[in-house]
């Protein structure tokens, strides 16, 4: 049955080119997003998805308890990447009395393995943000350009990056915690990208740089990540279930 009490946010924007995929998906293609609806489906969680194309009959393939399909404008003034955080800011604020936590996941190469509401791992660190990871370190050649935007409009950004150079790189492909920090979070998530971020032109979204920047100088103490959160990334870990989520 659904419930809004947990849930598990994605966006699925499409028709519009996406620097990091170098393409642009396909309007009204639910193949991409099967996997993710299916996972949130056998485990009996409650997930929303926010689109910009699917159709009814589309919506219906996949429409069951325990998923729900919000469509939402196309972006006008920032990429998918960011787009989804001003979805998900108004979303949670405008429900925040009858939601207690949520995920935001990627859909289309995130699928949900085990519940992560009730696992005591989850439980006991009611005041932490739970995010994915990756098994290299901020100081890395991907991470250096896709920076470039923010190094050179955040007077503290070459600082962050030389005081988290040898830290964990944090992946906001997966992001967990009770309604209050997530919303502090997203709320910081926004601001930086509506003040430094509308201008890009680089060949990067920025969203990367922004969550590692806003997390490690902002909630660094009550970050976590890797096992039991996330698979290893891009180890398409398919038959692991001893992680909340699958992460390519």
């Amino acid at each position: 049955m659904f419930t809004t009490k947990n849930l598990i946010l994605a966006c699925h924007i499409t028709g519009i080119h996406d620097v990091n995929r170098n393409n642009t998906l396909a309007d009204n293609d639910i193949s991409l997003i099967s996997r993710w609806a299916e996972s949130i489906k056998q485990l009996g969680l409650s997930g929303i998805v926010f689109h910009n194309s699917l159709s009814a009959s589309n919506i219906a393939k996949l429409n069951n308890e325990q998923i729900r399909f919000i469509e939402i404008p196309n972006p006008k003034s920032f990429n998918p990447n960011v787009y989804r955080y001003f979805i998900y800011r108004d979303f949670l604020f405008n429900r925040k009395w009858e939601i207690e936590n949520v995920f935001l996941t990627d859909i289309t190469d995130v699928s949900v393995a085990a519940n992560p509401f009730i696992d005591p791992f989850f439980i006991e660190n009611t005041n932490s943000i739970f995010c994915g990871d990756e098994p290299k370190t901020l100081n890395n050649e991907w991470m250096f350009d896709h920076s470039t935007h923010f190094r050179n409009n955040i007077p503290d950004y070459p600082t962050f990056e030389e005081n988290f150079k040898n830290d964990t790189l944090l992946n906001c492909g997966i992001i967990g915690g009770n309604k209050e920090i997530m919303l502090n979070l997203i709320e910081e998530l926004c601001n930086i990208h509506a003040t430094h971020n509308r201008k890009n032109n680089s060949a990067f979204t920025g969203d990367m740089g922004a969550f590692n920047f806003i997390v490690r100088t902002k909630f660094n103490d009550q970050v976590k990540h890797g096992a039991p959160i996330n698979t290893l990334f891009k180890s398409y870990e398919i038959e692991r279930t001893d992680c909340w989520f699958r992460h390519k």
